[in-house]
């Protein structure tokens, strides 16, 4: 009997879903409708630079524990780079004054290691977002108007929730403190993917399945399921019926808005605003201040920024009104943040800008309690992935991948259930009530 899983969606939650069901010996095929995998985190070739570049860029830290361990069972963690110890460079572009934040040890008695204008009490807010309430938004525990909220908190919330802080679940992002800054120094370690995300987070992911004899079908949409009897039976690929056994099962890695599209009736939290990203190829080489390969800025429209070669990277959250200007205008203006920064002539250099209008799902706390977890109610071989499901992180890369290792284990879970039964083997008790 067929005991075959079908994937809908290589994005990273697709992805890492598929590594973990195939290196379990199940046979996995994935449907993807782009013409490359990877979702947010693709790479790709741009002719106007003439450069490989991402998407976007994303900030990884040696505290995302899912997604590099997925990068080394992959085969992807060579491809990174790990900046040790932690820093943090940033530079306000109101007043130029430039700091470096650098967790670690006693670092908050360290003027030189904290941001100008703040005490070591100022920091200890920050365990109010970690027990934050679930109606609670970021302003309500880390208090505006503060030198660090203006340079240090304003800043990550924004970029880590892609929301204005007065809007955003002060719950989630106290989910990212909690596993990296209140983790230590060993967690907030910045891990640099030096030729590209795709290099480490998707090809490698790629060629792994391939060894495992997964197949992935990129191109290929699926346009809806048959559902009949509180299961999948069957799937419309590009149009083409492909009927499902009885032990065969789908994992729907796509966002919630396609979700919402296979699954009507599915309760989801709605899209959240626009990220934008701009890429520029400098004439020369430069060198970020601070001397690593990103910036943080204050003070701007410019949020990060990202140097890899001679290609200079800006990213932007919540950027709706930003995402509205042509592309022309959007270069303009953030090139101006870049040449501030760097000490550039005002000329704009070749660019590439990328609008993602629907980046993240909404992440104010009313539409994170419209999380779902990994089980769709009501169905036995339907399940879910993403980082709009219920991991209790915000959209990062590590709740993508998080999900989607859920969501395999989701699926292995019955199947262990019948072997056991089999082989009559009784559940282990363990101390505290739970069982193995």
């Amino acid at each position: 009997m067929s005991s075959a899983i079908h994937i809908v969606g290589a994005g990273l939650a697709g992805l890492a879903c598929a590594v973990r069901l195939a290196e379990a010996g199940r046979h996995v095929t994935v449907y993807e409708s782009a013409p490359q995998a990877g979702g947010r985190c693709r790479s790709f070739h741009d002719s106007t630079l003439d450069r490989r570049v991402d998407n976007g860029s994303h900030m990884v830290l040696s505290g995302n524990r899912t997604l590099l361990d997925y990068a080394r069972r992959t085969g992807g963690a060579r491809a990174l780079d790990v900046v040790t110890p932690a820093a943090f460079p940033f530079l306000d572009l109101r007043d130029g004054q430039r700091w470096t934040l650098k967790p670690g040890g006693l670092w908050l008695f360290d003027p030189a290691r904290r941001v100008p204008g703040t005490t070591a009490a100022d920091y200890l807010a920050a365990l109010r977002a970690v027990v934050a309430g679930p109606r609670a938004v970021t302003t309500d525990v880390l208090p505006a108007g503060t030198p660090l909220f203006d340079r240090l908190w304003g800043t990550l919330i924004v970029s880590a929730m892609n929301g204005a802080p007065d809007r955003v679940s002060a719950r989630l992002f106290g989910a990212v403190l909690r596993e990296t800054l209140l983790r230590g120094e060993a967690a907030c370690r910045p891990v640099v993917a030096a030729h590209g995300l795709a290099e480490a987070f998707v090809e490698p992911a790629l060629r792994h399945l391939e060894r495992l004899g997964a197949e992935v079908r990129l191109g290929t949409r699926v346009d809806g399921l048959t559902i009949d009897g509180g299961r999948v039976t069957g799937l419309s690929v590009a149009g083409a019926a492909v009927p499902l056994a009885p032990a065969e099962a789908v994992v729907l890695a796509v966002p919630p808005w396609a979700t919402a599209r296979l699954v009507p009736g599915l309760e989801a939290p709605p899209a959240g605003a626009a990220i934008v990203n701009a890429h520029f190829r400098l004439d020369r080489p430069a060198t970020l201040p601070g001397g690593l390969p990103f910036l943080g800025l204050v003070g701007g429209t410019a949020e990060w920024l990202f140097l890899r070669g001679d290609v200079l990277s800006v990213t932007v959250s919540d950027a709706d009104a930003l995402a509205a200007l042509p592309p022309e205008s959007v270069a303009e203006r953030l090139w101006r943040d870049c040449a501030a920064a760097l000490g550039l002539d005002s000329a704009v250099p070749p660019v590439r800008v990328v609008k993602e209008k629907r980046a993240t799902f909404d992440q104010t706390p009313a539409s994170a309690a419209r999380r779902p977890g990994t089980r769709v109610p009501a169905t036995g071989n339907l399940f879910l992935a993403g980082d709009w499901t219920d991991t209790g992180l915000p959209a990062t890369l590590e709740g993508a991948v998080r999900s989607g290792e859920r969501a395999a284990r989701a699926v292995l879970a019955p199947l262990r259930s019948r072997i056991m039964a089999r082989l009559s083997i009784p559940a282990l008790a363990l101390p505290g009530g739970r069982h193995i």
